[in-house]
């Protein structure tokens, strides 16, 4: 039998640290949310390996790195609002809870949504809300933001997930070319969105986030 435990410290000690992320609530958050929970149950046993986690053909829980340093980037504040795109089973947005006010998660897929609440409500993340929509149309009901997160990567971003941003606010998102990517952190201004690349990394481009997409990255 797998000691997830054990498991969440390899991960935080052998992909996250490594990788100069330090901050006691990313770390903390990491070691604390139980990432086999938040995936299909036949990725248990890999819940923890360095790399993506397959949802379906098209979506993933991000590997342990590239996640931590996106959460490295944005710096959530307890007093903040997060939007969480793509949060699949939950665990993202569990991860994120801990370090913010509130989070708001999007979830195209019904049951995934339906199930990312069950298990957000059983690990006690009472401060999530899953709503079940597109993504590309995030939840403006509920905005505007002070965090955004893609879970996956983009092409371009619609305007309609910009404006849902407040002013100061900050997104993260991984940029796709092809088969390269980078992570790239946009912060919002009146004048529009400053963009800044930080780290090289690789997922599947998120549905409504291709190329024909409004918004395009600075």
């Amino acid at each position: 039998m797998t000691d997830f435990t054990a498991a969440r410290t390899t991960m935080v000690d052998c992909q996250v640290r490594p990788s100069d992320v330090t901050k006691y609530p990313i770390i903390d958050a990491l070691l604390t949310v139980p990432r086999e929970e938040f995936v299909p149950s036949s990725k248990r046993a890999v819940a923890y390996m360095g790399e993506h986690i397959a949802l379906d053909t098209a979506r993933v829980v991000l590997d342990a790195r590239t996640f931590a340093k996106m959460l490295d980037l944005v710096n959530i504040q307890p007093s903040e609002l997060v939007l969480d795109l793509g949060c699949g089973y939950g665990y993202s947005s569990a991860v994120m809870a801990k370090m913010a006010e509130a989070v708001v998660g999007v979830e195209p897929n019904e049951s995934m949504a339906k199930e990312a609440s069950e298990l957000l409500a059983t690990h006690g993340a009472d401060n999530v809300m899953v709503v079940q929509g597109e993504l590309a149309q995030g939840a403006p009901k509920h905005g505007p933001y002070c965090v955004i997160v893609l879970e996956g990567a983009a092409e371009t971003i619609p305007a309609e997930i910009m404006d849902q941003l407040k002013v100061g606010g900050r997104i993260v998102a991984i940029r796709q070319m092809g088969g390269m990517g980078k992570c790239k952190i946009g912060l919002k201004r009146d004048t529009g969105v400053d963009w800044r690349g930080a780290f090289e990394a690789d997922a599947p481009i998120l549905p409504g986030f291709e190329k024909a997409a409004e918004f395009t990255f600075g």
